[in-house]
């Protein structure tokens, strides 16, 4: 059964998701995340989080590291991650150690608090994290668009704006290819109309972006 949920605003609002067994501290958090003016979640247990379906909403994770049910919060980051979802995470504690802390780190956690702790360093925390979720979701939106962009492109087409990325003139376009220099014309033109591309350097940018995102 999960906690308070307070919920405000539109579901798809980006919010601070808080999970803390302590009923009293995850009030106290949520009072002060509020009155900064932050839409804020509160879960009692990482099986709580997990079930609501809410690791793939926009916001941050305040995290505290030892929850019952037999998740920690650690086990819950390792899970989020393994399942592909990127809500940036803040971890607090009241038994914290460096090992503990150095994995939370090394697996992307924003910060690493042992309770007590400063208000304003939370609060700090928290505005870093969301503006890592924003930026985040902007270059994954961006990309999703480039993706569907190159899906429209022809066989030709993806193999002229890729030599084009590699700096290759029209001329060695066409030796490579074995086509005329007016067909390769004709291609990078169709390839910047249907990815949008302004200019060859639009359409440059656009390629590297692309492949360094299947490199990863």
């Amino acid at each position: 059964m999960r906690s308070t949920d307070t919920l405000s605003g539109s579901e798809a609002s980006p919010a601070v998701h808080i999970v803390d067994d302590d009923v009293g501290f995850r009030t106290a958090l949520d009072g002060l995340l509020r009155s900064a003016g932050y839409e804020v979640r509160q879960f009692a247990s990482a099986h709580d989080f997990a079930a609501s379906g809410r690791a793939a909403s926009s916001g941050c994770l305040v995290l505290d590291v030892r929850l019952p049910g037999g998740m920690s919060g650690l086990d819950l980051q390792a899970q989020l991650l393994a399942s592909g979802a990127h809500m940036p995470v803040i971890f607090m504690t009241g038994h914290g150690n460096v090992p503990m802390s150095v994995r939370a780190m090394k697996a992307g956690a924003v910060d690493f608090f042992s309770k007590p702790f400063r208000e304003q360093d939370l609060l700090d925390a928290v505005a870093s994290a969301m503006t890592r979720d924003a930026e985040a979701r902007a270059r994954r939106l961006q990309i999703d668009s480039l993706c569907e962009r190159v899906s429209k492109l022809s066989h030709r087409e993806r193999q002229v704006m890729m030599l084009v990325a590699k700096g290759k003139m029209n001329k060695q376009i066409a030796i490579d290819l074995s086509i005329a220099e007016i067909t390769v014309k004709i291609h990078r033109g169709n390839a910047m109309r249907k990815m949008r591309a302004r200019t060859v350097a639009d359409l440059v940018r656009m390629t590297e972006a692309l492949i360094a995102t299947h490199q990863k």
